[in-house]
């Protein structure tokens, strides 16, 4: 077979043997689209839940954070650039098998760790080893918790919803033109979304970006459409810092982020703000 289209993402990217996507993970190898950065570990830690950021789900405890590469997004202001936009070759990275993360994560146990996070990158266009460890963690009874963009179809994503404790889901903006802008779909996302209230605990994060999605109106909408889904779903309103790609403007005023968490509280019961 010349070429495979990947159906993971939006992207759909029609891929030769040999090549990856824009991802920079999903790869054509032998007829079959794989898990390039199965098991490939650039990053490693044992953070506060609400580091991920979890307010709602076991606060006050901590949980090992793990890290891959790759993303199937292109935020200019990403904070984690180093690992999410570069490809294998770029990273370090060491073999970590599913089943040494959980055990790694019990013995971490006695230090207040309650389980695994996949976050820095993007985990879901990995989504087959958080599937493999989530499953290692339930035999352990350990949580599995994943930060993502939810930029992934439905069919992927059906393989690890049921094993997941607790999902931190970005959520860029309400406008289809800044998701655009990102190299994504918000429709996708709010499928994602609903989707994961049927499985777990969600928690959702929305960067305000100055002069991209800090009106009044495009919080409105977002706060009134997330509580329409369920208004126990968890919004935190974080305040913007220049980084990589966009260093043109300055920090979001802290003010206007208080006063835009302020209007999501007219939709929802749980609305934090971050980084003020």
């Amino acid at each position: 077979m010349s070429e495979m289209i990947c159906s993971t993402c939006m992207y759909h990217c029609r891929l030769k043997a040999g090549q990856t996507g824009k991802c920079r993970v999903r790869k054509h190898v032998n007829g079959r689209i794989i898990c390039g950065n199965y098991g490939k570990i650039t990053s490693l830690a044992l953070d506060p839940i609400e580091k991920k950021p979890l307010k709602r789900f076991h606060p006050g405890s901590h949980i090992l954070s793990v890290g891959s590469y790759g993303c199937n997004l292109s935020c200019p202001f990403c904070q984690n650039h180093e690992i999410s936009m570069k490809t294998e070759e770029e990273v370090q990275s060491v073999y970590v098998s599913p089943q040494s993360l959980c055990e790694k994560a019990l013995q971490l146990v006695p230090y207040g760790n309650i389980g695994v996070a996949f976050t820095y990158n993007e985990p879901m266009i990995g989504y087959e080893y958080v599937r493999d460890t989530a499953r290692c963690c339930r035999e352990e009874d350990l949580k599995t918790v994943v930060v993502t963009n939810g930029s992934v179809f439905l069919e992927a994503a059906a393989e690890v919803m049921p094993l997941i404790d607790a999902w931190n889901i970005d959520l860029k903006g309400f406008t289809d033109e800044y998701y655009r802008k990102l190299g994504g779909s918000l429709d996708m996302v709010k499928e994602f979304i609903r989707e994961a209230v049927r499985h777990g605990h969600v928690e959702l994060t929305t960067l305000i970006v100055p002069g991209e999605n800090d009106s009044d109106g495009e919080m409105e909408a977002l706060a009134a459409w997330v509580s329409s889904v369920s208004p126990e779903i968890v919004l935190h309103v974080t305040r913007f810092f220049p980084n990589w790609k966009m260093t043109d403007r300055g920090p979001t005023d802290v003010n206007q982020v208080y006063h835009l968490a302020q209007i999501a509280g007219r939709h929802l019961k749980y609305v934090y703000t971050g980084n003020c």
